[in-house]
């Protein structure tokens, strides 16, 4: 059985009982660090690359790169390309501008 001293008691060893010690000890606190160290790695990593993302799509406050936002909707400055179908209920370009619609293989345009 141990017995506390007072250089036990001063070191915050023992609790007010005398029998257990307080806080963590050994294997654990390093275990716990080490988590703590993970965790600050695995957040600046993900700021990091969050950050890279909005640099190279050229995101602000406006929009992202070319498409604009705008309080008529979104306008779109150069060209775009579209993987999937395009759903717009208007689609129109600048007064004296052409607008140019492209397609490998159909373009179909409906309205309804």
């Amino acid at each position: 059985m141990h017995t506390s001293t007072k250089h036990d008691m001063a070191e915050g060893l023992v609790d007010g009982a005398g029998n257990n010690p307080t806080g963590i000890y050994g294997w654990r606190k390093r275990c716990l660090y080490l988590l703590v160290l993970l965790l600050l790695v695995i957040i600046l990593v993900n700021l990091g690359l969050t950050i890279w993302i909005m640099v190279v799509l050229d995101f602000n406050i406006h929009g992202i790169g070319d498409l604009r936002i705008t309080g008529n909707g979104l306008r779109l400055e150069g060209r775009a390309e579209f993987v999937d179908t395009l759903y717009a209920e208007k689609i129109s370009s600048e007064v004296n501008s052409s607008l140019n619609l492209m397609s490998q293989r159909s373009l179909q345009l409906t309205a309804g």
